[in-house]
């Protein structure tokens, strides 16, 4: 018996004890998993393709490992403009194995694995009955400034003033856009594509998500060799 899963936006073809890897399930090593988008089941014979049918259908998991895929490297450089930009990626994958088919609207058994080194650690007898120290780096890591609109890569001092002109004063402004706001502005302000090129609206998000500025970013990654 196999059947057809989708999950992380692709299609796998599974059987019983098959070990496939797939993008990102949040899970510990150990955890069972279940997949309820089931395209199709072959069973000897037989073959069901009725969306009713398939929806009483559940495909159960263990996770294996979490896994990285090979670090891939973009590369950015426009010409006679003096700039460049090169970025590292690896995509976060999980590796699990098939446990069981389940039909007639059987559901697994969800078992936990066991925790991360991590929450071992936090939960050990060293801290137990402690209040939760917060985390020096944090702590002590300055906050940047969300006006400054200039930690984004491609705002020069030029261009901050049209911005802040406009009334766009913030990265909250600048990460709201919609595509018909970047082409308004761009008409507006002659940024001549700049915004999406330099992809201002990513990099307003990251940096209201706490990321590092791309521009330093980068230039640590150079000199370390590791992705950020």
């Amino acid at each position: 018996m196999f059947a057809v899963i989708k999950t992380g936006g692709k299609q796998f073809r599974v059987a019983a004890n098959d070990k496939i890897t797939t993008a990102k399930i949040e899970g510990n090593p150990g955890d069972t998993v279940a997949f309820g988008t089931v395209l199709m089941l072959t069973d000897g014979d037989k073959t069901t393709l009725d969306a009713k049918a398939l929806s009483q259908i559940t495909v159960a998991a263990e996770i294996v490992e979490q896994a990285r895929g090979e670090k891939v490297i973009a590369f950015k450089k426009r010409r006679r403009q003096n700039s460049k930009r090169k970025r590292g990626f690896r995509a976060e994958l999980t590796v699990i194995r098939i446990t069981d088919i389940l039909t007639g609207g059987k559901k697994p058994e969800m078992k936990k694995g066991e925790a991360s080194p991590v929450a071992l650690t936090a939960a050990s007898g060293e801290t137990k009955g402690k209040a939760a120290a917060p985390k020096a780096a944090k702590a002590d890591a300055p906050a940047l400034d969300a006006s400054n609109l200039s930690l984004i890569s491609g705002i020069g001092p030029t261009i901050e003033k049209k911005l802040r002109a406009a009334g766009i004063a913030s990265w909250n402004d600048i990460a709201g856009w919609s595509e018909a706001d970047v082409a308004k502005w761009d008409e507006e302000l002659k940024l001549r594509g700049r915004a999406t090129r330099e992809e201002w609206v990513e990099q307003a998000k990251e940096l209201l998500a706490g990321k590092p500025p791309r521009a330093k970013a980068d230039q640590a990654e150079q000199a370390s060799g590791e992705d950020y």
